[in-house]
C-alpha cells in the first residue's frame, strides 16, 4: 500500500504530516509496548493491527488521526489517498542521497583485490553513469589500508635517503645504496608469484620491512670501498675489486640468517599461517634477489656515480676562475 498525503487538507484539519506517519507506522509496523524476559533473553512485544484489519485500502483509510492541538479525530481517508502499490521496505541514505547496498562474500581462492576489480568492471558496464558506486566494509578498509601502506613505503624510502645522506655526507652515494630497493621489490613480487600468494596487506608490510633490510648489503660494500680509498689511497676500481670479496662473507651470512629465520613462517601450515606466510615469502624473495644483484649492480652504479661526481667537480672548478675574472673586470 502507498499513501499520498493531501497536504492542504491535512493543514486545514491541523494535522501535521509527521503525525500521520506516526499513526500509520504504529498501526502497520507496530510500536514497542514492553519486553518479555525468559531464560536470560529479552523479547520485544510490539502492538499493531491484526493482519485481517490491514489488508485493504479502505481498512487503512478508516484509521483515526487526532490533531496534536486537540479536536475531533480525522479518518486517514480524508487526509491521504491510499492505493495498492509496491516499494522498498526501507530507504537508506548516504550523504543525503538514496543508496542500495549489495552484499557479497568471497569464493574460495579469490583475493579481495581481484574481486573488487571484477565488481568495478561489471559496474561500469551495467550501472548508469548518473549513479555513483563505491565499496564499503572490508573492501573499503582494505583500499584505505593499501593507500596508507603505499604512503608508509614512500616515507620509509625518504627517511632511508636522509639517514644515508647524513652518514655518508654525500647526496650521490645514498642513491647508489638505494638502488637495491627496487631490486628487492622485484624479488618480493616474483616470490609471491611463484608461491601463489596474493599481494595482501601483510605482504606489503613485508615489502616495507625489506626497505630497511636490503640496504645493509650495499652499505657494507660502499662504506668499505670508501674506507679503502680514503685510508689506503686505492684507486676506485682497485677498491671495488678488494671490497667485493672482503664483504662477500658478511653479506651472505647476514642474508642467510634472515632467510632461514623467515623460513618457518613461510612454510608453516598451522592456524593463521595463511595470513603470515605472504610477509615471509616477500622478505625471503626480496633478500635473495637483492643480495645476488647488489653484488653485481652496486659496483657498476658506484663507478658511474663516481664518474658523474668527478665530471661535475671538474666543471665547477673550470667555471670558478672565469667567475672571479669577470668580477675583477667589473
Amino acid at each position: 500500500m502507498r499513501g499520498i498525503i493531501d497536504r492542504e487538507r491535512a493543514s486545514a484539519f491541523g494535522v501535521p504530516t509527521a503525525t500521520i506517519g506516526q499513526v500509520v507506522y504504529a498501526s502497520m509496523g507496530g510500536i514497542e509496548a514492553s519486553k518479555f524476559r525468559e531464560g536470560g533473553e529479552d523479547y520485544t512485544i510490539r502492538v499493531r493491527l491484526s493482519p485481517m484489519a490491514r489488508r485493504r485500502a479502505d481498512q487503512i483509510g478508516r484509521l483515526q488521526v487526532r490533531p496534536p492541538r486537540g479536536g475531533q479525530p480525522v479518518s486517514l481517508a480524508n487526509l491521504a489517498r491510499i492505493e495498492p502499490a509496491s516499494g522498498p521496505v526501507e530507504i537508506d541514505r548516504q550523504a543525503r542521497q538514496r543508496q542500495i547496498t549489495i552484499l557479497a562474500n568471497l569464493t574460495e581462492g579469490v583475493a579481495l583485490g581481484d574481486a573488487m576489480d571484477r565488481v568495478s568492471q561489471l559496474a561500469r558496464r551495467i550501472v548508469p553513469p548518473d549513479i555513483q558506486t563505491g565499496f564499503e566494509g572490508k573492501a573499503k578498509i582494505a583500499r584505505e589500508s593499501m593507500q596508507n601502506l603505499v604512503f608508509s613505503l614512500m616515507l620509509a624510502v625518504i627517511m632511508i635517503y636522509m639517514v644515508l645522506a647524513a652518514q655518508f655526507e654525500s647526496f650521490l652515494h645514498p642513491l647508489t645504496i638505494m638502488l637495491s630497493l627496487p631490486l628487492s621489490v622485484v624479488g618480493a613480487l616474483g616470490a609471491l608469484l611463484l608461491a601463489g600468494e596474493f599481494l595482501s596487506i601483510i605482504a606489503m608490510i613485508g615489502i616495507i620491512m625489506l626497505m630497511g633490510l636490503v640496504t645493509k648489503n650495499a652499505i657494507l660494500l660502499v662504506d668499505y670501498t670508501n674506507t679503502l680509498r680514503r685510508r689506503d689511497g686505492l684507486e676506485r676500481d682497485a677498491a671495488l675489486m678488494k671490497a667485493g670479496p672482503t664483504r662477500l662473507r658478511p653479506i651472505l651470512m647476514t642474508t642467510a640468517a634472515m632467510v632461514f629465520g623467515m623460513l618457518p613462517v613461510a612454510l608453516s601450515r598451522g592456524y593463521g599461517s595463511e595470513m603470515r606466510a605472504p610477509m615471509a615469502v616477500a622478505v625471503i624473495g626480496g633478500l635473495i634477489v637483492s643480495t645476488l644483484l647488489t653484488l653485481v649492480v652496486v659496483p657498476v652504479v658506484y663507478s658511474l656515480v663516481d664518474d658523474l661526481a668527478t665530471r661535475v667537480g671538474r666543471l665547477a672548478r673550470r667555471d670558478a676562475p672565469v667567475g672571479k675574472a669577470q668580477r675583477s673586470l667589473r
